[in-house]
């Protein structure tokens, strides 16, 4: 084995790659609770890639045969079933581990000098996933699929001079058809994927680089012993594969109980107007996005000109990527940080969840006042960043992590 292992490594750095990014990559022994959602994420994405392969093995992407063909798969295909409920319950699973990823990065200031390109990494997965799960959408061909991409196409339809021709440009017809489907067919199952996975490993590479962060926000690589290695680290290989393992079976058997008990989760992962056929003569009586769009969607609505509340939709997921250069506190964890850090944090958690409840519900002139107070809210959080962890006083960070 090893004599093959070197010849391997004579001509491709196996070896090399194993121990830059496992066996001998010190990750900070402090990791909490909050740490096991990267490695989750990555299991999610090895799930939606697998079942979605054997998924179109017996799809078919046309108007006239995608909904039966869906049927088919449910019915008629052995273990069909379960390969649906699989990938429709994990893209919502795929959406709950990217939130909770992205709210330790903002609880423990993972996105601060000099990890500013792992975030922005992220958020550009984060975005290829939005595009990927809302391209995936259409393809049940339901009624839910159906009139939910034409209200979110028809978006476009508000940008100034190229809105028309734009939205034209995207359906691929006047109206949403097969030939729409087919394209996003292709763009769901070939070229979004191509570039998940880039984006996952230059996340990986650009965290691997800097280090990984950790609850106190010190940076392990300042305290070394004489071999260059660091006091507070421990390797992440059999350490944290280890213990990852105990999150992903804890995970599994969560996912696995929703899978077979509540796949449908109450109409929220499945909607109930998906199990008829797309019918463009009759809309349904509550058109909305599945719940991991309706904090943006409920934004949208927030606002009552058409091209503004797209430019506040737009303007919610962007603000995220200019993070990094907003927050000027001289500490990155939450822990050390000042009590208006910690206020202005449970208000976006708290707006976010709202805008997120609102969205699915039909609006009111009640619940539009409320959507419009938490989007406020929401953008304040990021406007006033710089100006409030400037000003805030906070703890002295310890030299070395205190666990």
């Amino acid at each position: 084995m090893s004599k093959f292992m070197e010849w391997v490594d004579a001509r491709f750095p196996a070896t090399k790659m194993w121990e830059d990014h496992l066996s001998k990559y010190y990750a900070p022994k402090n990791f909490n609770f909050y740490y096991f959602f990267g490695s989750l994420a990555l299991l999610v994405l090895v799930n939606q890639l697998l079942t979605g392969i054997w998924l179109t093995m017996s799809y078919e992407p046309s108007a006239e045969g995608a909904f039966a063909s869906v049927e088919y798969i449910m019915r008629d295909v052995e273990y069909g079933w379960i390969l649906r409920y699989l990938h429709s319950t994990g893209a919502s699973a795929f959406f709950i581990v990217v939130y909770m990823h992205m709210f330790r990065g903002l609880l423990y200031g993972s996105y601060q000098k000099p990890r500013e390109l792992v975030w922005v990494f992220g958020m550009l997965i984060y975005l290829a996933l939005m595009a990927e799960a809302f391209m995936g959408y259409l393809l049940p061909w339901g009624q839910m699929s159906y009139w939910g991409a034409q209200v979110i196409i028809s978006l476009f339809g508000a940008i100034p001079v190229i809105g028309a021709d734009l939205t034209q440009w995207i359906r691929g017809d006047y109206l949403i058809s097969g030939i729409t489907l087919n394209r996003f067919f292709a763009l769901h199952v070939v070229a979004v994927p191509i570039v998940l996975l880039a984006l996952v490993v230059l996340h990986i590479l650009a965290l691997h680089e800097v280090g990984s962060n950790n609850p106190d926000g010190v940076d392990i690589k300042k305290h070394k012993d004489e071999n260059g290695i660091p006091l507070d680290g421990i390797p992440f290989h059999p350490y944290y594969t280890v213990k990852d393992i105990v999150g992903v079976i804890v995970f599994l058997f969560v996912f696995c109980f929703i899978v077979f008990f509540f796949p449908e989760m109450g109409g929220y992962f499945l909607e109930k107007p998906n199990f008829e056929p797309a019918n463009g003569l009759k809309t349904p009586d509550h058109i909305a996005p599945v719940w991991y769009f309706t904090p943006f969607y409920a934004i949208l609505r927030a606002v009552p000109d058409k091209l503004m509340g797209v430019i506040a939709m737009g303007g919610a997921i962007a603000v995220l990527f200019v993070l990094p250069w907003l927050d000027r506190s001289p500490v990155r964890s939450m822990r050390y940080k000042g009590w208006i850090s910690k206020v202005w944090l449970l208000i976006f958690c708290i707006s976010f969840v709202i805008l997120g409840v609102l969205g699915v519900l039909s609006p009111t002139p009640e619940r539009t006042l409320l959507s419009r107070i938490c989007t406020i809210l929401y953008f304040a959080y990021f406007i006033l960043m710089p100006f409030y962890t400037r000003m805030e006083k906070t703890k002295p960070v310890p030299e070395r992590v205190t666990g």
